[in-house]
C-alpha cells in the first residue's frame, strides 16, 4: 500500500512539474532567450547591453517580448524609438506611390521634368551639379546603384577626416541642415564612386535627393510648397492614407524629443558611452530621420508586403525585385533577409531597428536593440547581427525557420 502511495505521489509531483513547464507562456520563452541573447553579448562587448525587444506577428497571433537591464525600464508594444534607415523604405514607397500615380517616372534621369511640367526633378542650380548628374536616375537612387558620394557616412574634405554631418554636428549640435547643402557637399569636392549603375554603394545623400524630388513632385501637383514629412503624412501614414499609422519623420533641427514612453539610445566608443534621447534628424531627412513603435511598424511593414496598404501588389513586387547592380539582397528601398523576408533595417545614434514580412510564412517581425558599439568594426557587426539573432531565435520558438 505504502508503495502505491509513494508511486502516486511521484506521479503527480511529475504532472505538476510538467504542467510548470507548458503553463510558461510564448512570451516568456521568447523573453528568456532574448535574455541569454544579452548576456552573451554583454560577455562579448564587456559592457551594459540596455535591451532587446522583438515584437512578432504570425497568421494567428501577436507576440511581444523584451529583456531589459532594469525593471523600472518598461518597453511595451507602443514604446517608441528611432528607427532610422527603415525609413527609406517609407520613401521608396512615397516614391513608387507617385509613379503608380503618374507624377513620376522611377526610369527617369533626376535632370528630367516632372510630368505634365518644364519643372526637373532636381534643382537647376550650381549646387546640384554632382558628377554624372545627367545620368543618374530615380530608380538607382532607390537601389543604392547610382554612385552617389555618401557625405553623411563617409570622409568629406575639409572635415577632418569625419562626414561632413559628423564635423558640422561637432561644431553645431543645433544646426539645421538642407539638402541642398548636404548635396552641395558632393558637388563641391566632386565627390562619386563608381559611374550611375554599374555597382552598389549605400548612400544616405542618394536618399536625401529623394526627399528632394518627393517635395517638388508633391509641390508641383499641390501647386503649393509641400515637403517630403507632408506627403508622407498624405498619403503613407496620416489618416487620410490607406493604413494609419502613427509614424513621424521630423525635419526641423528642433523638433528633438520622442513621444513617451520611448527607448533612449546607447552609442559606445570604447570605455566611452553617449546617450541620445533629444535627437537633431534634419541632416537624415529621408534616409533616416523616421520614428515610431513597435506595433505601428508592424502594421505598416506587414499590410504593406502584403500588398493591403497603399501600393498595388505588383509596385509591391517591383520594390522587392529590382534589384541592385552588386546587391540582389536590396531593391528599392528594401532589403532581403533569408529566413526574415522583405523590410529593411536600421542604425543611428544608439539605435539599431529592424522590420521585416515573410510572405513565404505570413510572420512579419519588428526587432530593436538600443545599444549600438562603435568600438570597432567587429563589435559593431556583433551587435547588429545580435539584434537579427534575436529576430531568428523568435522564429524558432514559434516553430518557424530561424538562422540559416
Amino acid at each position: 500500500m505504502k508503495k502505491i502511495t509513494i508511486l502516486l505521489i511521484i506521479s503527480l509531483l511529475f504532472i505538476l512539474s510538467c504542467s510548470g513547464k507548458s503553463t510558461k507562456s510564448t512570451d516568456e520563452q521568447i523573453s528568456e532567450a532574448l535574455e541569454l541573447i544579452r548576456d552573451s553579448l554583454e560577455v562579448e562587448l564587456e559592457h551594459i547591453v540596455q535591451s532587446i525587444s522583438v515584437y512578432i506577428q504570425t497568421s494567428d497571433d501577436v507576440y511581444f517580448a523584451t529583456t531589459t537591464l532594469h525593471e523600472r525600464d518598461e518597453i511595451t508594444p507602443d514604446t517608441y524609438f528611432r528607427f532610422a534607415s527603415n525609413s527609406k523604405n517609407f520613401t521608396s514607397t512615397a516614391v513608387l506611390n507617385m509613379y503608380e500615380d503618374g507624377w513620376l517616372d522611377i526610369y527617369d534621369t533626376i535632370t528630367d521634368t516632372i510630368p505634365g511640367t518644364d519643372i526637373p526633378y532636381v534643382p537647376t542650380a550650381a549646387s546640384w551639379d554632382i558628377p554624372y548628374k545627367n545620368e543618374i536616375t530615380i530608380e538607382q537612387l532607390l537601389q543604392h546603384s547610382a554612385g552617389v558620394y555618401d557625405v553623411d557616412n563617409d570622409p568629406v574634405p575639409g572635415c577632418g577626416g569625419v562626414s561632413y554631418v559628423e564635423y558640422t554636428f561637432s561644431l553645431d549640435p543645433s544646426h539645421q541642415f538642407t539638402a541642398e547643402e548636404l548635396v552641395n557637399q558632393v558637388t563641391i569636392n566632386d565627390l562619386y564612386y563608381f559611374p550611375p549603375g554599374t555597382d552598389h554603394h549605400y548612400s544616405n545623400t542618394g536618399y536625401t535627393i529623394l526627399s528632394e524630388i518627393i517635395a517638388r513632385v508633391y509641390s508641383a501637383q499641390a501647386k503649393n510648397d509641400k515637403t517630403y514629412a507632408d506627403y508622407l503624412y498624405d498619403y503613407v501614414t496620416g489618416p487620410n492614407s490607406a493604413v494609419p499609422v502613427d509614424v513621424h519623420f521630423p525635419w526641423e533641427a528642433t523638433d528633438v524629443s520622442l513621444p513617451d514612453p520611448h527607448l533612449c539610445g546607447y552609442l559606445y566608443f570604447g570605455s566611452e558611452v553617449f546617450v541620445y534621447d533629444e535627437s537633431n534628424m534634419s541632416a537624415h531627412v529621408a534616409e533616416g530621420n523616421g520614428y515610431s513603435n513597435y506595433e505601428e511598424m508592424n502594421t505598416y511593414i506587414r499590410t504593406l508586403m502584403k500588398g493591403q496598404n497603399v501600393l498595388e501588389p505588383e509596385t509591391v513586387t517591383l520594390m522587392q525585385t529590382d534589384t541592385s547592380p552588386g546587391n540582389p539582397g536590396y531593391g528599392l528601398g528594401c532589403t532581403h533577409t533569408t529566413n526574415l523576408g522583405y523590410g529593411h533595417n536600421g542604425c543611428i545614434r544608439g539605435y539599431f531597428s529592424i522590420m521585416v514580412y515573410d510572405p513565404d510564412h505570413d510572420v512579419s517581425i519588428i526587432a530593436s536593440l538600443p545599444t549600438v558599439d562603435m568600438s570597432s568594426e567587429q563589435n559593431f557587426y556583433t551587435s547588429f547581427m545580435t539584434m537579427y539573432d534575436a529576430a531568428w531565435k523568435a522564429r524558432e520558438i514559434l516553430g518557424y525557420p530561424g538562422k540559416p
